[in-house]
């Protein structure tokens, strides 16, 4: 059993939290991807119409991430439960009114933000080019704080008289991206300047209205933010990216392929 009062220990325990976070990145994925064959196609006519052998696997491969899962859950220290976190079932026009809101707050940021973000340097063009196009590379704009932080939207407290408690703190983000400005609550690292990019991409290729819809409605089945595709997304990108930063791929060719297969 590990020891954190052990060093050779402590490093072990690092490396097995990041192989975890790369774990639940990919899990993520697979979720979603899921749950977009949930929303297309019932029950009865993939057992019917998929194809067999593919089923079996994917059944046994989820059955046995379920079990071993539900064996380490046994000896996680139970803590209270909190309030219910489902879904929501709000109306169309209600829907209609947060995406309005949220899309508002990113249109007011990115035009506060804007005529103060500096230019990628060289430097992090270089970094980003095997995964970026020239065109996002030369049109986003980042602004590190230096200290400050951004605050969470003025209609939070609308949203949480609402039921909306595990919405995301703005404060806490490494970053948050308004269109083609990339606003850090902390120092810009690579792997937060690539995730803040890959909201870029999906804003251009989405355009922002459509992603703000995307990301509304992501949000209220799933009432995390991190499970919203858009959101998951970005995390796979970053983590493949992380492991493996010398091997180039196209971002925007996954944001396109993701679209194409409706699952944002």
């Amino acid at each position: 059993m590990f020891s954190w009062e052990n060093p050779d220990d402590r490093v072990a325990i690092v490396q097995m939290n990041g192989e975890l976070r790369h774990a639940q990145l990919e899990l993520l994925s697979a979720q979603c991807a899921t749950h977009q064959l949930r929303l297309r196609f019932s029950a009865d006519d993939l057992a019917r119409y998929g194809q067999p052998e593919i089923l079996r696997k994917a059944i046994a491969a989820a059955s046995d991430l379920n079990d071993y899962y539900a064996s380490i859950e046994r000896f996680i220290p139970h803590e209270a439960a909190g309030p219910d976190t489902g879904g929501s079932t709000l109306g169309k026009e209600q829907i209609f009114e947060a995406t309005t809101r949220v899309l508002a707050y990113l249109h007011e940021h990115r035009n506060r933000f804007y005529a103060g973000g500096e230019p990628l340097s060289a430097e992090h063009k270089t970094l980003m080019r095997p995964f970026f196009s020239p065109g996002i590379l030369d049109r986003v704009r980042v602004v590190e704080l230096g200290g400050a932080r951004l605050s969470n939207p003025s209609f939070y407290s609308e949203a949480k008289t609402r039921g909306f408690v595990n919405l995301p703190q703005i404060p806490h983000l490494p970053s948050l991206t308004f269109i083609d400005v990339v606003v850090f609550n902390e120092k810009i690292t690579e792997r937060v300047l690539f995730h803040g990019l890959v909201h870029a991409v999906q804003f251009q290729i989405l355009g922002p209205e459509r992603y703000t819809l995307a990301f509304v409605d992501g949000f209220l089945r799933t009432n995390s933010h991190i499970t919203v595709p858009l959101e998951a997304h970005a995390f796979v990108l970053e983590s493949k990216f992380a492991q493996r930063p010398a091997e180039g791929f196209s971002v925007e060719e996954q944001v396109r392929a993701w679209v194409k297969e409706r699952r944002y």
